[in-house]
């Protein structure tokens, strides 16, 4: 009942903000906006189980679009960031570690996957909504600092040490914990398959000595396309770095992945791969990232 009556205060007083009262008041409409956000974060901490069905969509959409189910959902974000974009971008990457989440905890049945020089242990399952899913997972012998670093804050760089990748660039930051970047694969060999460009949002979370960091396909302000490219989508991407029990200096490292690559079904014509042939890519794809990955950090620790 507290739960519910709060929900309907703070429901009014969004419908003031949207209506007419503060819309000539920019900053003070948008002290208000972080206020109620951090009101609703505390809604979510206690009513995490509950609280999605119950938010009304009016002041979903002032959140942006859907509330997430996680503590904390915006990071450090300040005041003067809290734009419905911005929202958006946060309450989508939200949503992807919530799936994510969901994912780790509830589903066994793990298919095992046949890879060439596998450093890896990848295995896959066919999940509603996502379609395949691959799961990788190593033991890297690099601490979580450094992976967090590289996969988080030096992004621009992949492409230094991933020959996949010709292009990571970050269009936009979202408080301390949500980015929106933009990744051009490199050209392959024989342009079998044909260069790819995403526009992603990504968001980290850190959980215990744990920590997520997790990507979807932004929605939102979308980039023009590039030349020559065809528009992936990420569906759902999620590493988690966690230390090895016993040894800091390690790291368990366990990749969730989905993307839809746009292959076509029947033909493999230029820039257009068959969906079979997608289902040998993805896994092989986070095998070699994670091979390039472990090389690099390996090659910057040396003394």
């Amino acid at each position: 009942p507290h739960c519910h009556a709060m929900l309907q205060a703070t429901f009014k007083l969004c419908c003031g903000i949207a209506h007419d009262p503060l819309r000539n008041l920019p900053g003070l409409k948008t002290t208000v906006i972080a206020a109620t956000q951090k009101d609703m974060r505390g809604l979510v901490e206690r009513e995490s189980r509950h609280l999605p069905s119950k938010v009304p969509h009016a002041l979903q959409r002032l959140v942006g679009k859907e509330t997430a189910t996680c503590s904390h959902p915006a990071g450090d974000l300040s005041p003067n960031q809290t734009s419905s974009v911005d929202l958006s971008y946060v309450t989508q990457g939200e949503r992807a570690l919530q799936q994510a989440l969901s994912i780790l905890q509830h589903h066994t049945s793990w298919k095992a996957e046949v890879m060439m020089d596998a450093g890896a242990t990848v295995t896959s399952a066919a999940l509603p909504g996502l379609g395949k899913v691959f799961r990788a997972e190593v033991v890297l012998a690099v601490p979580v600092t450094q992976l967090h670093q590289e996969l988080f804050e030096r992004m621009e760089q992949m492409p230094r040490w991933n020959p996949t990748l010709s292009q990571v660039k970050v269009l936009q930051r979202v408080g301390t914990d949500t980015l929106v970047t933009h990744e051009v694969t490199a050209p392959s060999p024989g342009n079998l398959v044909g260069q790819r460009d995403f526009v992603s949002v990504r968001h980290r979370r850190r959980r215990d000595t744990a920590i997520y960091l997790v990507g979807t396909a932004a929605h939102g302000e979308p980039l023009p396309l590039r030349e020559g490219c065809i528009r992936a989508e990420s569906r759902l991407s999620c590493i988690i770095l966690q230390p090895l029990a016993g040894d800091p200096a390690r790291t368990h490292f366990t990749w969730l992945l989905s993307m839809d690559l746009k292959a076509s079904a029947t033909t493999c014509c230029r820039g257009w791969i068959p969906l079979s042939v997608t289902d040998r890519v993805l896994p092989q794809s986070q095998v070699d990232f994670i091979k390039h990955l472990h090389q690099h950090l390996s090659a910057t620790m040396c003394p």
